[in-house]
Formats: structure tokens, C-alpha cells, sequence
């Protein structure tokens, strides 16, 4: 079994996932953070791939993927960090992303190195869903990837059962229709989360964009299975303390 499936079988409520950009910081950061963040307590870790224009990410994610860029972080050095992981580590990992980077290296090679490292699912927001049942679907299930996808306040909720029963591991909640880090009142969504939940998908839900605080976190985990903090654990590892203990410091307030 996947190990996004086994989370979430043994887990129903405030399952906590936490996406960082590999090679933020510093380069070889990557392995440190994933081991830092198992130990600290996270459920489930995204792994971001930096590019050089993420259209879906706000200003602090896109500058931790320039900042990773500069660092020399690409796919190749990503795969090679990660190929031994799994020694380390037991919790569900997914790769995040954008298509273009993805495309250049090939998908089937993509998928074959993901697997190779260990890596749970995918999550690319610009990989369209026909596309990816048409192309890419059989690639995914070779490799045993789930694909995640992305659901937004905007999205109809035609397109929302055809998400649900299409893709793979669990539903991608976003807060807002916006950036990445910009939901200023998590309060103001709930209307939205609250008709996600009354759809009864079929797929555990995980809400992202704007959770940034424990009482954001608990919000979330009101109306799906949990949540997903990016750009507030990213402005977290900035300072003067070591990786391990601003990690800590982060999760115990969210946890």
C-alpha cells in the first residue's frame, strides 16, 4: 500500500503536511529538513522543485526557488539527495512542482527516479487532468505514484467529482483563489470548505494556501483531514538558529 494511503487509514483528523522548497536554504539542506521534520512530528512532506516561474506561488516561495536556483538545485541534484532517503525516513513523501522542468527531464524518467527514491506522489498544478488521464496515468500507476490535484473556491463541482475519482492519494484544498501564503482570513473560506465536506468525496481532503498558525491549522482540520503549511514554514527557517531548531520551534506551534 502507498504510504499516503496507510496515513491516511491510520489517521482520520489533523494530519499535518509541510512543503519546502529542496535546496532552501542551502543546497544540501534538503535530506536535513525531511529527517528534522519526521522527527519533529509532520505527517507527510512536500518536496517543492524550485523553477523559475511559478505563477501559482507567492512572493516567499518564489524567492526561496530563485534562492534554491542560485544554490545550483535542479531535478538531477534533487534525485541524487534523495536517492538513499528512504533509509532515514518513513513518512509519505511528494514531489511538487511545475510541468516544464518535469517534461525536460521526460515523465517516464521522472516517475522512474521517484519511485527509485522512495517518493509517494506527485503534485503538479499545471498538468491538465485530461491530459494526465490521456498521457500520463498508466506512467503513475507503473511507478505506484499517486497524482494530486488541485481544487479551488472557483472550481465547479462537475470538475470536483471528476478530480475526486480521477486523481490519486487525497484532494488539494485551495483556501483561496490566489497566491500561495496570501489568504488573509481563513474565516472568510469556510462557506467553501463546509461544501467540499457536504459533497462527501471519496478521497481524504487536505486544505492548503494561507494555514500559517495552530488556529489556522485547527481551522482547516474543522472541515477536512488536515492541512498543508508552505510559505509560513519557509519564512521559519530564516535566522540564526540551527535547521533542527527552528523545525522544532515551528511544529510545536502549529501541533
Amino acid at each position: 500500500m502507498n504510504r499516503i494511503d496507510e496515513l491516511f487509514a491510520r489517521k482520520e483528523s489533523h494530519v499535518l503536511s509541510v512543503y519546502f522548497t529542496a535546496g532552501f536554504p542551502h543546497l544540501n539542506d534538503t535530506v536535513p529538513i525531511i529527517r528534522t521534520l519526521e522527527k519533529a512530528g509532520v505527517d507527510m512532506i512536500e518536496i517543492g522543485i524550485p523553477f523559475s516561474d511559478p505563477l501559482a506561488d507567492g512572493p516567499v516561495i518564489q524567492q526561496s526557488s530563485q534562492t534554491a536556483l542560485k544554490n545550483g538545485m535542479s531535478l538531477k541534484v534533487l534525485f541524487e539527495q534523495l536517492r538513499d532517503i528512504r533509509k532515514e525516513v518513513t513518512v509519505p513523501l511528494l514531489l511538487m512542482g511545475y510541468l516544464n522542468p518535469v517534461l525536460s527531464m521526460g515523465m517516464e524518467a521522472f516517475c522512474r527516479q521517484a519511485a527509485e527514491c522512495g517518493i509517494d506522489g506527485v503534485i503538479l498544478p499545471d498538468l491538465p487532468l485530461q491530459e494526465y488521464e490521456k498521457k500520463y496515468k498508466a506512467l503513475y500507476e507503473k511507478y505506484h505514484l499517486h497524482s494530486i490535484f488541485l481544487i479551488s473556491p472557483q472550481t465547479t463541482a462537475e470538475r470536483i467529482r471528476e478530480i475526486d475519482r480521477c486523481g490519486t492519494g487525497f484532494n488539494y484544498l485551495v483556501s483561496t483563489y490566489a497566491v500561495t501564503g496570501s489568504a488573509k482570513n481563513l474565516q472568510a473560506s469556510v462557506p467553501y470548505f463546509r461544501r467540499i465536506r457536504d459533497m462527501h468525496l471519496q478521497k481524504p481532503s487536505l486544505i492548503g494556501f494561507g494555514i500559517a498558525s495552530r488556529e489556522t491549522f485547527r481551522l482547516a482540520c474543522q472541515y477536512a483531514h488536515g492541512a498543508i503549511i508552505g510559505s509560513a514554514f519557509i519564512k521559519a527557517l530564516a535566522g540564526e538558529k540551527s535547521i533542527e531548531e527552528k523545525i522544532h520551534i515551528f511544529v510545536e506551534s502549529i501541533l
